[in-house]
């Protein structure tokens, strides 16, 4: 019987195009998904010294980021966040307990504002034990524990929902343009794959490699939209090598990572959601060598 094979992606438009096998009939490889997973990090898990962090906010001040752009800091140079499962109308924090231990929250108490900052935008939010914290632009402010000196943004994009602050109060890299593949740091999930638009990317486990196939049809496609293909220039922490395109029975493309067909869930409305994990133990994201997040 005749191999079937996934094809990668030319590296570059002159170059030769190689092959990756996806199985046969006669001898089925092992699935990618048997390689060890990395386990999902938690936020507990994620906490180190912040040290030299201040406690009170002090005079706000702006950092001119090569990176992002202008960055809200606190009076001793400590990059402030926002949460994106915050909201800002009305203003109200949802991160607490094991949350708040890694992104402490910013007291209200001594914050104003310097060069750069509106005053009519600081604010404050009464927390749900009762402290008061400071708002830009009826945002929550945090700190990450993982900065350790001034002018770091370690926490910038962590878990797509952590974000550093513009002085306006919308997130520092709001034009930002993400690789069209890349890998992102979920505090639940641990290392995962997502789209240029900062979707999650999920596999669903009907599929097969060996052969490649979907198996994601009629009304499932109503939920699931099967990837778009992609650049392999354009990737970032997934091996060029690894991407390739399945044809649906449909004739339309679909981006495959290792051979198992990619699929971004409609059920998650924000860059970073995950809320298509494990949906009906068939579902689930992925990590960059194309093994499920289970």
């Amino acid at each position: 019987m005749r191999a079937i094979t996934c094809i990668p992606v030319a590296l570059t438009v002159a170059a030769v195009m190689s092959t990756a096998a996806c199985g046969s009939a006669q001898t089925p490889a092992a699935p990618a998904n048997a390689a060890v997973a990395t386990p999902a990090a938690s936020a507990a898990t994620t906490v180190q010294d912040a040290g030299a962090q201040p406690t009170e906010a002090g005079r706000l001040s702006v950092w001119q980021s090569a990176e992002l752009g202008p960055v809200v800091t606190d009076g001793a140079g400590f990059t402030l966040y926002r949460f994106d499962d915050d909201t800002a109308s009305p203003p109200a924090s949802t991160c607490t307990g094991d949350c708040a231990a890694v992104w402490p929250p910013v007291p209200a108490a001594g914050a104003s504002a310097g060069q750069g900052i509106d005053p009519a935008l600081l604010g404050s939010v009464t927390r749900p034990d009762g402290t008061r914290q400071l708002t830009v632009a009826g945002r929550p402010m945090y700190r990450y524990t993982r900065d350790t000196e001034p002018r770091q943004a370690n926490g910038h994009r962590v878990g797509g929902t952590w974000f550093a602050t513009a002085p306006d109060g919308k997130r520092a890299d709001r034009t930002e343009k993400l690789p069209a593949l890349s890998t992102v740091s979920d505090p639940k999930l641990g290392e995962i794959v997502r789209d240029g638009r900062g979707r999650t990317l999920y596999r669903f486990t009907k599929d097969s490699a060996w052969p490649m196939k979907s198996n994601c049809l009629g009304d499932c496609l109503k939920l699931w939209k099967p990837a778009t293909p992609v650049d392999v220039k354009n990737i970032k922490g997934v091996e060029p090598k690894l991407i390739s395109t399945y044809t649906r029975p449909d004739g339309t493309k679909q981006l495959s990572l290792n051979c198992w067909p990619l699929y971004w869930y409609t059920g998650d409305r924000n860059p970073g959601d995950t809320l298509g994990q494990g949906v009906g133990g068939t579902w689930f994201a992925v990590r960059a060598n194309g093994g499920l997040v289970k």
